[in-house]
This record gives C-alpha cells, structure tokens and sequence, in this order.
C-alpha cells in the first residue's frame, strides 16, 4: 500500500492510478517542443551562414573598435 500525501495545508491527495494517467498528450509535447527547438536552431544557423558578410567580423575592425573604446575612456 502506497503511503498518503498531503497538499501544504494538511489535506489528504488522493492516489492516481498509473494506468489511468494518460502519458501520451505529454509525450506528445515533449516531441512537439523539442521538434520546434530543433527547427529553430537549424533556421538560425542556415541563416547566420547565408547573411554571413566575412569583412564586417575581420580582426582589423575589432582592434580599431577596441583601440577607439580605450581612447574614449
């Protein structure tokens, strides 16, 4: 016999059965959103490589930014 819980102000919860407990509709969502995540990240990536310019993150520009943040300070 399982043993009784207890909701925070004392009154008794009522056991589920596990074979009444549908999984499925979580199953569901969980391969929804990890299928959704998923489709997102390759979208960003395909993305970030067709939009990519290689002149605009060359190290000549960051260390002329960095040499003009250290003038301004």
């Amino acid at each position: 016999m399982s043993q009784s819980a207890f909701d925070p102000f004392g009154e008794p919860v009522p056991a589920i059965d596990q074979s009444v407990a549908s999984t499925r509709a979580s199953q569901w969502l969980k391969t929804a959103g990890t299928s959704v995540f998923w489709v997102l990240v390759v979208g960003i990536v395909l993305a970030r490589a067709a939009y990519f310019e290689p002149g605009v993150f060359s190290f000549d520009n960051a260390l002329a930014w960095a040499q003009g943040l250290f003038a301004a300070l």
